[in-house]
């Protein structure tokens, strides 16, 4: 029995204690993240964060985008000056239009047309010639499976609710969620997750249902957080925990209604990303007051390209010469001369016993 077949569907319960520690560590980092960034230009805050949404939640469904073309698209649809502009696509301009519009429009009701609209955005017309998929419109009569094994002994992972319910249970889910976001009794981050596993149960659309769940969850946490800018990115951790979060989903949907082990790791994701946040605000400051300590004018912009890799942790065990070399696109006497000039100024510091094994650290400033 799936979970849409349980009797009480959707009434989903869970124990409070098992996520309090979560959701204080989620308020705490937000919160944390919050004053760290709030003085930060939004426009760039918002136009890195939506590109690592949009590359990562395509990435999870085994697509890859052009960075370059993704962030030109959001750049022209954000009004922000692009020092390099690159070559956009329907495709990204699609992309574009459909993430910043559940940002930025975050106060505005969600309907099925919205969903749709997203939908058209997301698959353009001509968009492949393969397996074309026609954007703007809910999936056919065939049953909606999510299938692995061989074709005389397949293995069904997940069944979706039949064509025949889909538009009651849209609606449904669509008046839960616009009527939710005032229901004081509702925790936010809750009403996030639940928003995840109940539309990708759902399935309603023949492909994207992931990428528009993704958006459908980000619109959730900006109404959370009552903020179109968003400071972290979510589908970067699924990205990273993706056999993970398609074998809770899994799970979940084979299950009942209790969906504490669901919030449980929607709760961990949506942490990790807060941290990975953190971390990068924390690498930037560390970056920004070495730059500060130090002569730049020292240094070529060879030099200043290996050490800002070296400040990103890179090379954690310190750079050779031969990697300088691939680093700085110069000849292996170049580098030579390069490291040896950094050790003498004090940029770095050798390590290792000597020769080809030697190794290059930065040294304290």
């Amino acid at each position: 029995m799936w979970i849409w077949q349980q009797a009480d569907w959707p009434n989903f319960h869970w124990e409070n204690d098992s996520i309090a520690l979560l959701m204080r560590q989620i308020r705490f980092n937000q919160g944390l993240l919050l004053g760290k960034l709030d003085k930060e230009p939004a426009a760039q805050v918002t136009l890195d964060t939506l590109l690592a949404n949009i590359i990562h939640s395509s990435a999870i469904e085994g697509e890859k985008l052009n960075a370059f073309s993704v962030r030109s698209s959001l750049a022209n649809k954000l009004g922000i000056s692009d020092e390099k502009p690159f070559p956009t696509t329907v495709q990204t301009d699609g992309l574009a239009e459909m993430t910043v519009d559940a940002l930025q429009n975050w106060q505005a009701q969600l309907s099925l047309q919205r969903i749709m609209d997203w939908h058209k955005l997301l698959f353009p017309e001509g968009y492949t010639l393969f397996n074309p998929v026609q954007g703007g419109a809910l999936r056919g009569d065939e049953p909606m499976q999510v299938v692995s094994g061989r074709i005389d002994k397949p293995k069904v992972h997940f069944e979706a609710p039949p064509r025949s319910v889909l538009e009651g249970e849209l609606t449904r889910f669509i008046n839960w969620f616009n009527e939710s976001l005032d229901d004081i009794a509702m925790d936010p981050l809750i009403r996030a997750a639940i928003t995840h596993l109940w539309f990708v149960t759902l399935h309603p659309l023949d492909d994207g249902n992931g990428r528009i769940t993704r958006l459908l969850t980000d619109l959730a946490l900006a109404q959370a957080e009552n903020r179109s800018i968003h400071f972290y990115a979510m589908s970067v951790s699924i990205l990273e925990r993706r056999q993970a979060y398609y074998d809770i989903l899994e799970s979940t949907q084979k299950g009942e209604l209790d969906i504490t082990l669901w919030l449980v790791w929607f709760l961990e994701t949506l942490n990790d990303s807060l941290q990975k946040s953190l971390n990068d605000v924390a690498l930037t400051v560390e970056k920004t007051n070495y730059w500060q300590r130090v002569d730049q004018t020292l240094l070529t912009a060879e030099q200043v390209k290996v050490l800002n890799r070296l400040l990103n942790g890179e090379f954690e065990i310190g750079i050779s010469s031969s990697q300088y070399q691939k680093v700085a696109k110069v000849s292996r006497a170049t580098a030579t001369r390069h490291l040896a000039q950094l050790v003498e100024q004090g940029f770095l510091v050798k390590a290792g016993a000597g020769g080809r094994s030697t190794r290059y650290l930065l040294a304290s400033k």
